[in-house]
């Protein structure tokens, strides 16, 4: 593993919809699908930092894996080295991101 940090693209990929659980357990006028960003938004997280206006939420989720594509890790079963896929862990409406080493 390569100790140089370097900054991580964070790229949203998908939005999921738990659309069974969010009518059984949402309240009413809930949204379904993540409200925060849409799909090909990307962000850059510089020395293992929350990007600028990144949710926070979901930061919690992948700040992990952003240290390891940044610290030189790679992902075995990944076809592409220093890409991960990762998400955001929202019950209800997840949303997932690609991450890039850059």
């Amino acid at each position: 593993m390569n100790l140089a940090m370097r900054d991580v693209k964070i790229t949203v990929i998908e939005k999921l919809s738990n659309g069974n659980s969010a009518k059984r357990y949402a309240v009413r006028g809930y949204s379904a699908i993540c409200d925060s960003v849409e799909v090909g938004m990307e962000f850059i997280s510089k020395g293992m930092a929350m990007p600028p206006n990144f949710c926070s939420w979901a930061w919690a989720d992948i700040q992990r894996d952003v240290a390891n594509i940044a610290m030189g890790g790679n992902i075995p079963w990944m076809k592409e080295k220093g890409t991960m896929i990762t998400c955001c862990t929202d019950g209800l409406r997840p949303v997932v991101f690609k991450l890039e080493r850059v």
